[in-house]
């Protein structure tokens, strides 16, 4: 059995515990597919391996619906156990993706829309442009590499569950801005003359 099959079977393993202790109405599929090298792009079960090989899990049923609320919390949630029980690193949390009824393949859609028109908000404006959490960390893994391809700074932020990426106007020093709050806004930080000026004593 090839670390594939292993990977796929612990985790069915771990599925069948999940929904048999939570009576949860849910089934599961675990499929493999291949990792095109170079663009990342996954390709069809079946097709000539031509890169690494990642593990897809499409859960269906009545319960779906508790897995994908909250912006998909308790979907990410058994996602991010997925990858600690096969000891991934952060890198490599893009070979295990968990699903249900599409939800992640709707938001990888969002999440390109979203990274185009902030690129051109930030481009316009000259402002950064910060992504609201909560976000997985492979989702953040992706929105990076979206906007790479704008040549546009971009920094994480925040801790946690709580961590959001910011994408920065061109020659922008991510120190100049102070991200913070879970709703996070930027905010200059202060010029250290103008503070000097107004503690200055007067005569």
């Amino acid at each position: 059995m090839d670390e594939t099959a292993q990977s796929a079977q612990t985790i069915a393993g771990f599925l069948q515990n999940f929904i048999s202790s939570s009576s949860l109405r849910l089934r599961y599929r675990v499929k493999a597919r291949s990792i095109k090298q170079g663009n990342g792009e996954p390709s069809a079960e079946g097709a000539e391996q031509v890169g690494p090989r990642a593990l897809l899990v499409e859960f269906s049923g009545p319960d779906t619906p508790l897995l994908t609320a909250r912006n998909g919390e308790l979907l990410n949630a058994l996602e991010h156990i997925a990858t600690k029980m096969l000891r991934l690193e952060a890198t490599e949390h893009d070979l295990v993706t968990f699903d249900a009824d599409h939800f992640k393949a709707n938001r990888d859609r969002q999440m390109h829309e979203s990274a185009t028109a902030a690129i051109e908000r930030v481009r316009a404006s000259g402002q950064p442009h910060a992504f609201p959490p909560p976000m997985s960390s492979r989702e953040r893994r992706m929105l990076h590499m979206l906007l790479a391809e704008s040549g546009l700074p971009t920094a994480s932020s925040g801790e946690g569950p709580g961590r959001f990426v910011v994408l920065y106007p061109e020659g922008a020093d991510a120190s100049d801005f102070n991200f913070t709050g879970s709703s996070p806004s930027p905010q200059r930080r202060h010029d250290v003359n103008q503070v000097r000026n107004a503690f200055r004593p007067r005569y």
